[in-house]
Order: structure tokens, then sequence, then C-alpha cells
């Protein structure tokens, strides 16, 4: 139980006392007096006074007598509520109300007149209750708190690399390396320093996996290597020549003016 003393230590734990006898009152206020751990918050001889300010405030260890003078101790946390504390032991001198202190969710029973010893145990038990409850709590917020949390922006993956399939072999071309591709129906002519590679998959497909920043469409049949282009020249209709740095000529169509402004910028 180290941690949990250590977490909880500055949070003191707060105890209720509800007796009909003045005397049992003075008893348990000295019991628990003697440990640094708790704090006595209420004290009360009559169950309506009890039912009142446990409401108000509860408490984290309630000593309830099983028979008050107005009104049964049962009474007392119905009317008061399943909230009006973490752990209840039960006082009496008779045995007989035992059974239906636990039947109520009683932590213990103690048989007056109290014996200092067995108290000291019950208490010793209610205090480990009310840490596994607050740690228990803890948890759960923490766990609230990180569900509530936006999920971490994750950069998109894309490809580095593209397959080539050949007869006999697998070509491994780096993207860095692509000067340009074109479609071919559903494949894609892939051109790499003057030679052209062959890859079975539709330009749509290949150009959703390639990063946008790197790879621009400038035609519907074409994607060019923003790296690559080294001048654009004005046609007429609002076209442009893309001259690429191996002297390459291709065409940027009039539907895809909206990407000059990525071509200027790399070029």
């Amino acid at each position: 139980m180290a941690f949990q003393d250590a977490l909880f230590e500055p949070v003191p734990i707060r105890v209720g006392i509800i007796d009909s006898e003045t005397a049992t009152q003075w008893h348990v206020q000295s019991l628990l007096d003697a440990d640094a751990d708790v704090r006595v918050t209420e004290v009360h001889g009559t169950g309506s006074a009890a039912v009142e300010a446990l409401r108000r405030e509860p408490v984290d260890i309630l000593f309830l007598d099983a028979a008050l003078a107005d009104m049964d101790g049962f009474q007392v946390l119905q009317d008061a509520g399943s909230a009006c504390a973490q752990a209840v032991v039960f006082m009496n001198a008779r045995e007989e109300h035992a059974l239906h202190a636990f039947e109520a969710g009683a932590l213990d029973y103690l048989l007056k007149p109290l014996v200092p010893q067995r108290f000291v145990q019950v208490l010793g038990r209610a205090k480990e209750h009310v840490r596994r409850e607050r740690i228990q709590h803890l948890v759960v917020q923490l766990a609230g708190m990180v569900k509530a949390l936006p999920e971490p922006s994750r950069a998109p993956r894309y490809l580095d690399r593209l397959a080539i399939r050949e007869v006999g072999r697998v070509t491994l071309l780096s993207v860095d390396d692509v000067d340009w591709m074109a479609a071919e129906d559903n494949y894609v002519q892939v051109h790499v320093g003057g030679r052209g590679h062959l890859l079975r998959q539709p330009l749509r497909e290949l150009e959703a996996r390639l990063d946008p920043e790197r790879f621009v469409r400038i035609h519907r049949s074409t994607l060019v290597n923003l790296q690559r282009v080294k001048e654009l020249r004005p046609l007429l209709h609002g076209e442009y020549q893309v001259i690429l740095r191996d002297r390459t000529t291709l065409k940027l169509s009039r539907g895809y003016r909206e990407r000059l402004g990525l071509l200027m910028a790399q070029g």
C-alpha cells in the first residue's frame, strides 16, 4: 500500500459518527484522534440530523449505530442514499442486527462496548477500502481524459518505391528517381532517366499513393515529378509546355491550370 499512501496522504479520510450515546461518540472520537489519516467531519446523535448532513456532505467512512433513538441505522442509509459513505461500519450492543447490517452492504459490525484493538483493525480495513475506491475513481477519470484526447495526427504514408514486375524479375524503383508517368489504359509507363518501365496499375490508383507535394497531375494521363520541372512555356488557350531537366517536353492542359502554382514553386 506504499503507493496508495503516497498518492492519497494529502487528502484526509473523512469520517462520520452517528450514535445516540454520547459516551460512544466520545469513545469513537478518541480512537480516531490517534489516527493521523482520518478527520472526523460529522458527529450526530439522531438519524434525522445525520440524514440531512450526509445528503449535504458525504463521508468516506461512517460509524453508524444500528438502533438510534429516532430511527434505525438502516433507515438512515436508505434516506441518505447509497453515496453518503464509501464504507459503513455498524455498531450496536446486540448481535441480532449483524445479519441485516451485512445485507445492507456494511463493511463490518462492531459490538458495544467497543474493544479498541478490534476497532483499530476495522478502521484499517475501512481505510484500505476507501483508498482502493479512490484509486479506481482516479483510473476511471484518467481513462476518460485519455479517451477525450484528440487522436494524434499521423502523416499519410506514401510510396517510397515502385515494384516493376518483368519476366523473371521484379525491379524496385525509388520514387525519387522517377521523372514522369503516363497512363496507358490500366497500366502506367514510368519514365526514369530516359527509360520506360511498365507498371501494372491504373494511374488514378497510383496517384492516390504518391505524395501530392512531390507528384502533380498536369494532364488526365500525365503525372510529373516536381523536382524534375525546369521550365514552363505558355501556349494558346491557357495551356503550358512543361520542360523537364532532361529536356522532355510535356503539356499542362487547361483543365489542370490550378496546378500551375505548384509547378512554378518548383520550377
